[in-house]
């Protein structure tokens, strides 16, 4: 079922502070016990994070807690921390933790059923998630009515072999204004259908972005991007001087000793 808009907000802070505290040198159940002395009481976020709490101690993990709190955190949630616990995942948890956040506040404002699906959808593009499992998980969030579901579905399936800008375009409002009936329900408005149909046969991604551009979706969280060359060659010629160094120590060593008068300063007077 779909929660409260101050659930959302305070699942929002919880996901946002979590991240923001890893990097302290407290261990997770203690930033759980803090973080949740934080969390209004009036929510039922507190008493989640109390049996997470007590779950990650026997397992060591927060997705086998959140997976039994179905009725609290969505599959989906539960599929992307399962994948950040991944033990040698290339998906880091700080960055789950940043996409929770931001599909928590998308939800608290005036969430709607294509914002939600774009928004995981590119999640999973992104940050090349499984889309089998991810589909599926997806299909249990209570935001999506039965027509939703079977679509989602039928994406699992032909992902890969249809063009995405194309499974979208044919269930929208433009591509209905262009032919006589629509053989199956409309899930996308007009201007989804009309940015669909000009990204055909483009990256997804390029779809992502001008839906976000000229409808207000809520962007995914990119992850850190990795040092550029201009970052690399100086610390590759600080690691050269250091070798050079070592090796005339060696060479020296090797010639009868090490003259490490030079190593002294100036004599003082």
């Amino acid at each position: 079922m779909l929660l409260d808009h101050e659930e959302y907000v305070e699942q929002a802070y919880f996901f946002r502070t979590l991240g923001e505290r890893m990097r302290m040198d407290m261990s997770t159940q203690d930033l759980l016990v803090a973080i949740r002395q934080e969390i209004l009481a009036t929510t039922k976020l507190p008493m989640a994070l109390e049996f997470m709490e007590q779950e990650l101690r026997h397992t060591g993990g927060f997705s086998t807690a959140m997976a039994q709190l179905q009725h609290y955190f969505t599959p989906f949630q539960t599929f992307i921390v399962a994948e950040a616990e991944t033990e040698g995942g290339r998906f880091d948890f700080r960055i789950a933790t940043e996409v929770l956040e931001k599909d928590a506040e998308y939800r608290a404002g005036s969430p709607s059923a294509q914002g939600v699906f774009l928004y995981q959808f590119e999640t999973l593009c992104r940050n090349r998630l499984g889309y089998d499992r991810g589909l599926a998980a997806m299909t249990g969030d209570p935001v999506y009515d039965d027509n939703w579901r079977e679509w989602i579905l039928t994406v699992r399936r032909q992902i890969g072999i249809v063009d995405f800008a194309d499974m979208i375009y044919v269930r929208s409002e433009h591509y209905l204004t262009h032919h006589e009936a629509a053989e199956r329900p409309i899930l996308f408005g007009e201007k989804e259908g009309r940015i669909a149909l000009a990204n055909q046969r483009k990256d997804p991604l390029f779809l992502f972005s001008a839906l976000q551009r000229h409808l207000g979706y809520p962007a995914v969280p990119r992850p850190p991007r990795a040092q550029t060359a201009d970052n690399l060659l100086p610390q590759l010629e600080r690691k050269v001087r250091s070798l050079e160094q070592r090796m005339q120590l060696i060479e020296e060593e090797a010639r009868g000793g090490i003259d490490i008068s030079r190593f002294y300063g100036p004599p003082k007077e």
